[in-house]
C-alpha cells in the first residue's frame, strides 16, 4: 500500500513537473527517489549508516545529475542552450555581468542540491546519536534516574519519528528539484 502510494506520487510529480510528454524520465526518477529514500532510512537503524549523510555521496549525486541535465539540454537545444544565461531584453552594457551571475547561479544548483541533502541528514542523525548516548547514561545511572528518564525517552522516540519523516521529505525534495532541473533543460525556462 505504501509502495504503491509512493510510486503514484512520483508518477504524478513527474507529469506535473516535467510534463506528460516526457514520461521517459519516470524510471530514472523512481530509481533516484527510492535509492535516496532507502539510503536515508538506513541511517535510522541502530548502528546503521545513511549513505546520503556522506558528503561525497550527496555531492556526487548532485554533480552527476547536474552534468546529465546539462548534457541533455545541450544535446536537445544545441547552442541555443546558452541563451539560458542571458535574460531577454538585457541592456548591452549589463550583458557580461548578467551572464556571469546566471552562470554562477546555474552551477550553484549542483552544490545546493547535494549540500541540502547532506546537511539535513547529518544534523538529524547527529542529534539522535548525541541524545541516545545521553539517554543511555541517564537510564543506566540507577533506578531513580531510570524512572525519571521516561519523559526524555518519549521525546527521543518522537525525534526518531521526526527523523524518519525527514528521510522521506529529503528524498522527495531531491527528486522534485531534479525534476525541476529536467524541466528547465527540456524547455529552457
Amino acid at each position: 500500500m505504501g509502495f504503491e502510494s509512493a510510486v503514484s506520487t512520483m508518477h504524478i510529480s513527474v507529469k506535473e513537473q516535467v510534463g506528460s510528454a516526457n514520461e521517459q524520465y519516470l524510471p530514472f526518477m523512481y530509481s533516484l527517489f527510492f535509492f535516496i529514500l532507502i539510503a536515508n532510512l538506513f541511517g535510522n537503524v541502530p548502528y546503521g549508516y545513511a549513505l546520503t549523510s556522506s558528503a561525497i555521496v550527496a555531492m556526487g549525486f548532485s554533480v552527476m545529475i547536474f552534468l546529465g541535465v546539462t548534457i541533455l539540454a545541450v544535446s536537445k537545444h544545441g547552442f541555443h542552450f546558452f541563451s539560458f544565461f542571458l535574460p531577454a531584453g538585457t541592456p548591452g552594457p549589463l550583458v557580461p555581468l548578467l551572464v556571469v551571475i546566471e552562470l554562477i547561479s546555474y552551477v550553484a544548483r549542483a552544490f545546493s542540491l547535494g549540500i541540502r541533502l547532506f546537511a539535513n541528514l547529518v544534523a538529524g542523525h547527529t542529534l539522535l546519536k548525541v541524545l541516545a548516548g545521553m539517554l543511555y547514561g541517564i537510564m543506566s545511572s540507577g533506578l531513580i534516574f531510570g524512572a525519571l528518564s521516561i519523559l526524555p525517552l518519549g521525546i527521543f522516540i518522537g525525534l526518531v519519528g521526526l527523523e524518519i519523516a525527514v528521510s522521506f521529505i529529503q528524498a522527495y525534495v531531491f527528486s522534485v528539484l531534479t525534476m525541476s532541473y529536467l524541466k528547465d533543460a527540456i524547455y529552457l525556462h
